[in-house]
Parts: structure tokens; C-alpha cells; sequence
């Protein structure tokens, strides 16, 4: 649950509208611009290197955002998170 708030708290100072990690180790974000949950997984995998899932596949009210996880080491959830601020920048 500690990296839980980590990506909480980074994602929210990035910008990001997040939610969750309170009683459970998944990150719900909305993605950006209306982006669709497909395009906004595509664009991290690709300009990050950084895996989420695709809230669509949670049903069409996932639309819209995507999951992230907090199973993970301290250290490789901090650099996914890095690596996220470096890609945001872009």
C-alpha cells in the first residue's frame, strides 16, 4: 500500500486526476484529453516503457481511464513513476 501512495502522489503532482489505493493496490487514472483507454495504454508502453491496463476491459464504464498496479519493489515502482513524469514532459 506504500507504493499505493507513492503513485498516488506523483501522478497527482504530474497532473493527473487519479484515484483509489486507499483499501486496494490498484490506480485508476483518467486519461488525458479524452484519450481512449486503448490509445493512452499504447502511447505509455511505447513512450515510457511502462505497463497499465486499459479500463475498457473492465467494462464500457472503464472507458476513459486505465490501471495501474502498486505489485511491485519501491525501486521499480519509482522508476516507472520517473519514467512517466519524463514521458509527461514530452
Amino acid at each position: 500500500m506504500d507504493n499505493a501512495q507513492r503513485m498516488l502522489t506523483r501522478l497527482r503532482t504530474l497532473g493527473y486526476e487519479v484515484y483509489g489505493g486507499e483499501n486496494a493496490p490498484y490506480i485508476w487514472m483518467k486519461t488525458p484529453n479524452n484519450t481512449g483507454s486503448w490509445q493512452f495504454f499504447e502511447a505509455l508502453l511505447y513512450g515510457a516503457n511502462v505497463v497499465c491496463t486499459p479500463g475498457v476491459g473492465f467494462g464500457p464504464s472503464g472507458e476513459g481511464y486505465v490501471r495501474f498496479t502498486a505489485f511491485n519493489s519501491h525501486e521499480k515502482t519509482d522508476e516507472a513513476l520517473d519514467r512517466i513524469a519524463e514521458w509527461s514532459k514530452g
